[in-house]
């Protein structure tokens, strides 16, 4: 009898730990993570066959005039070069068919995995009836983003090996611009793809959590363990308690067999098999070293791309429009004189980074009165400008910044008064800046300017020539 109850009061508390598990899952894993997956799947094979057809295009049109230019020195070796070009493309548009990723990507695997997850498991997740059929929509758009993936890494050895024979067959005919021009083509279509892998690295937040969530349970890790693409490739470990652990054990020698044998060899070699041990042991850990560093470089997306001399990729070039934009605010702050109030200088700015060395870009700013002291305080509005504003790059944290603006420095009441343009004046820019990294929430870094006002002197009333903004880089 108190066997029975012993078992009964088990098996209780484990469907009951199992259900508290499960309706903490089912209460935190909505129907948003469904969704983050499926637009960045969408997102990014979009994006993919975009930049993939137009790396081809610009390949196929390159040949051409390469053709064509070869074809005015030497007809016959234009025509042996290119000869072969039209059935390359034929064989990779065949090859292109067979898109199934061939390619571990941890990202791609983790997403598409749990959704399989959740397919097979609906009690992880709410609304579970509501939202199949946007689980199987992104599952379909998560296998699609794959055939891409895959499609990008044959397209973008395909332009490699295009590359290197026409550098082969071309270069003693001087065309090196041309050349030139290739490989940079080439190298940036790879540095794409590594960007948008990189979009993969960077989870939203319902990702995030709903990944969080299900990798504390041992159910998610016993199908991860079964059903990713990891465990497609290599047999990954189980538990040595379970039939299918103690069946791939079954055979293998122990740690102290295999000790034991190679102390067995090395005393019947003589006198000298352990230095030779020890030197075949380099070697091994040496390859190991080689082949681990080659499996970082594939992880990283390397794009082994040979570049011209004296090259230098522009790092930006690859990159969304929006990541190229830097949002920024500054506060300027001036005492009261005997005309005007204490004020302070609200500045806001978007800059586009034409590469990693050269911003432009437009602000504004609103300058408001606070009173003359503590005492007389009074809000007011004291000025506007308008801004227009380039940094370049000097050395490590140090800028060369300038820009023009056009600034209303009377106090106004109202908006109409701004459309006197004579009233605006006209201020020129140019000075050093430094950044400085900050570690907060909302901004990245701070930058301190110190310009001079080289049109002050042609104001009226004459204005400060030298202008010192503190401002901030939001994230």
């Amino acid at each position: 009898m108190n066997r029975i109850l012993t078992l009964l009061i088990l098996i209780v508390t484990a469907q009951h730990l199992y259900a508290q598990d499960s309706v903490q899952i089912t209460q935190q894993v909505s129907p948003n993570y469904i969704d983050a997956v499926a637009a960045k799947a969408k997102s990014l094979e979009e994006k993919l066959d975009k930049k993939s057809e137009k790396a081809l295009e610009q390949m196929q049109k390159q040949e051409a005039k390469l053709r064509s230019k070869l074809e005015k020195i030497d007809s016959i070796a234009a025509k042996n070069v290119f000869a072969g070009g039209e059935n390359k493309y034929k064989e990779l548009a065949q090859k292109l068919k067979d898109n199934r990723l061939r390619q571990y990507i941890p990202q791609i695997d983790s997403l598409s995995t749990s959704l399989k997850f959740l397919e097979a498991n609906p009690q992880f997740l709410s609304q579970a009836k509501e939202v199949k059929e946007k689980l199987k929509e992104a599952m379909s758009k998560m296998e699609a983003l794959k055939g891409q993936l895959q499609k990008a890494e044959d397209i973008k050895q395909f332009l490699k090996e295009r590359k290197q024979y026409l550098k082969e067959q071309l270069s003693k005919f001087g065309f090196a611009k041309e050349l030139k021009k290739i490989n940079k083509q080439v190298y940036y279509y790879a540095q794409q793809l590594n960007e948008y892998k990189e979009v993969l690295k960077d989870p939203k937040k319902a990702e995030q959590k709903a990944l969080e969530l299900l990798s504390k349970t041992k159910l998610f890790k016993d199908f991860m363990r079964k059903n990713s693409m990891l465990a497609s490739l290599f047999r990954m470990p189980t538990d040595a308690n379970e039939p299918s652990g103690q069946a791939s054990l079954a055979g293998l020698q122990t740690r102290a067999q295999v000790n034991n044998l190679i102390q067995t060899q090395i005393a019947a070699g003589g006198p000298n098999a352990q230095v030779q041990f020890q030197q075949n042991l380099q070697a091994a850990q040496s390859q190991l070293n080689e082949l681990k560093d080659k499996i970082v470089n594939a992880g990283r997306g390397s794009s082994n791309a040979e570049m011209p001399e004296g090259f230098k990729p522009n790092n930006q070039k690859t990159k969304s429009f929006l990541k190229r934009i830097e949002l920024g605010t500054n506060i300027q702050s001036q005492k009261s004189t005997g005309f005007l109030p204490v004020t302070c200088d609200i500045g806001v700015s978007a800059g586009y980074k034409l590469n990693d060395k050269s911003i432009v870009g437009i602000g504004a700013s609103y300058k408001m009165g606070w009173g003359r002291n503590i005492q007389h305080i009074r809000i007011s509005h004291q000025g506007i400008s308008a801004r227009s504003f380039i940094d370049w790059k000097l050395k490590g944290s140090l800028w060369v910044s300038g820009g023009f603006e056009m600034n209303y420095r009377s106090e106004f009441r109202n908006f109409n008064v701004l459309q006197n343009y004579s009233a605006w004046q006209q201020s020129g820019l140019i000075g050093i800046s430094k950044t400085v990294p900050v570690k907060s929430k909302f901004f990245k870094k701070t930058s301190l300017k110190l310009l001079w006002d080289f049109l002050s002197y042609q104001q009226v009333p004459r204005t400060q020539p030298v202008v010192f903004r503190i401002g901030y880089n939001i994230k």
